[in-house]
């Protein structure tokens, strides 16, 4: 029978299990950046006009207010408060050196009238919006060639509603693809923390070509049916650190991307450097985690860590595809719970969608060292869809300490795929059957070192002379 758990329960449960790691892992924290710096200037929105009645279209004096705290840019920077009340506006940009804070009872409500979301430029990594061929929508918080900028508060709301472009996309009325509610492209410094996103008309949080990015302690809810209402989505961005958030949207809650087919190969900006720690949320069609399935231009060093996925189709997940080129390359996820979950391991190996016919189908993508420590579930459907390329198998699959309560029959499918195994129940498909040994280390990437030490004791109790003068 299919257990209910309540929301209370979950957190409960990832608060005990954050609590035993906390006495594991120390002091884990991302360290760029500090929301709490005080500008030497400040202005409240009210000053420039603004009204808080959700009625009031307020995009003039957003620009304004940001134009006028512009000129402290060179003098330690500014910040601009939102009070209490619900501004509605359309899209505006930021500046460097700003601090956005919401009080906590404020809603910044995103206008239902497309005209007020300007149409901008394809990424040249995409080569076309990514739903249409053509433009796409600016995002409702913009921001480009930016350094030292803060979006935070005390747990105000940056609410798009979307549910009319939810629509529009259903009945295929848009003539571009949808806006993200936040996207800051070519910027480093960036924290965004302490505050509440909902109801994104397309991806919530979008740094792209970025680096040095800090997205702490936010909330992020669309409905689960919402169409591509990702949560957070690096894109071919770098030192990209995300942690204590909770997600619960229509499509994945993290997916890492950098850039589309050929796009994405030529403009050859790659996502590497990113950390996630202590997420928990809910997806009912797509992934807790996934990279891909855009991933031309190279995807590595992914750590995650301290995971809660529940009610959800897939937790883990790595995409691509024959065009996509690329490769996914040094991938660690340790400590994960998966409850009410469909499929927790999922590789997609032909998943398909081309920006458009010129892509080259020989430009298969590279998917190496992806070792998955410490995963546990309960009423799993299937532990594992794993699915390579047949002329490009994915290897150095590493799991170890996998277990997972699940009902199917048959729970692993594999297929051209090649990898090895520690203390996995249900029992691992053959293809990654091998058991990892120490000459596999360096094959299965930031292998914890306990499974590393207890091999080479074992090992050496049994009397293997060179592994004994390395343990002394």
């Amino acid at each position: 029978m299919r257990r209910s758990f309540t929301l209370v329960d979950l957190l409960l449960v990832f608060v005990l299990f954050c609590d035993v790691l906390w006495l594991i892992s120390g002091d884990l924290h991302c360290k760029w950046g500090n929301a709490d710096d005080i500008r030497p200037h400040s202005v409240t929105i009210t000053e420039f006009g603004a009204v808080g009645d959700g009625v009031t279209l307020n995009t003039k004096a957003f620009q304004n207010a940001i134009f006028y705290l512009n000129s402290f840019a060179d003098k330690g920077g500014a910040k601009l408060f939102v009070p209490a009340g619900r501004w509605l506006t359309g899209s505006f940009d930021l500046i460097s050196h700003l601090t956005l804070w919401l009080d906590k009872d404020a809603v910044i409500l995103g206008s239902t009238n497309s005209d007020d979301w300007p149409v901008v430029d394809a990424l040249p990594s995409y080569g076309r919006g990514r739903e249409l061929p053509g433009g796409r929508h600016r995002s409702l918080i913009y921001g480009r060639n930016l350094t030292d900028v803060v979006i935070t508060g005390d747990n105000g709301t940056i609410d798009g509603q979307g549910s009319i472009w939810w629509t529009w996309f259903k009945t295929e009325t848009l003539n571009y693809t949808r806006p993200h509610l936040v996207e800051l492209m070519n910027s480093s410094g960036i924290v965004i923390s302490n505050l509440t996103f909902i109801n994104s008309p397309f991806w919530t949080i979008h740094p792209v070509y970025c680096s040095t990015v800090v997205i702490q302690n936010v909330t992020i809810r669309a409905p689960l049916d919402s169409p591509n209402t990702d949560g957070i989505d690096p894109d071919s961005s770098d030192d990209v650190c995300i942690e204590d958030c909770f997600i619960s949207t229509g499509d994945d809650l993290i997916a890492i991307k950098s850039g589309w087919d050929e796009y994405g190969i030529s403009y050859g900006r790659p996502c590497r450097n990113i950390t996630i720690r202590r997420l928990v949320g809910q997806t009912r069609s797509s992934a807790g985690i996934a990279i891909g399935s855009e991933m031309s231009g190279g995807v590595s060093e992914v750590h995650a860590e301290n995971l809660l996925f529940y009610g959800s189709h897939t937790g883990i997940r790595i995409k691509t595809s024959p065009g996509r080129g690329g490769y996914v390359r040094n991938i660690h996820v340790s400590n994960v719970t998966l409850i009410d979950v469909k499929v927790a391991i999922m590789f997609t190996g032909r998943y398909g969608e081309h920006p458009d016919g010129h892509y080259d189908p020989e430009a298969f993508p590279i998917i190496e060292q992806i070792t998955f420590e410490d995963v546990r579930g309960d009423n799993i459907n299937y532990a594992g869809t794993l699915e390579g390329i047949e002329v490009d198998s994915f290897r150095d699959i590493c799991l170890s300490n996998i277990t997972l309560n699940v009902t199917s029959e048959s729970p692993w499918k594999c297929s051209y795929i090649e990898g090895y195994s520690e203390s996995v129940s249900p029992e691992i498909c053959e293809p990654l059957r091998e058991k990892i040994s120490p000459d596999h280390y360096s094959n299965c990437y930031h292998l914890s070192s306990s499974l590393l030490n207890s091999r080479y004791q074992n090992r050496a109790a049994h009397g293997h002379g060179k592994e004994m003068i390395l343990l002394t």
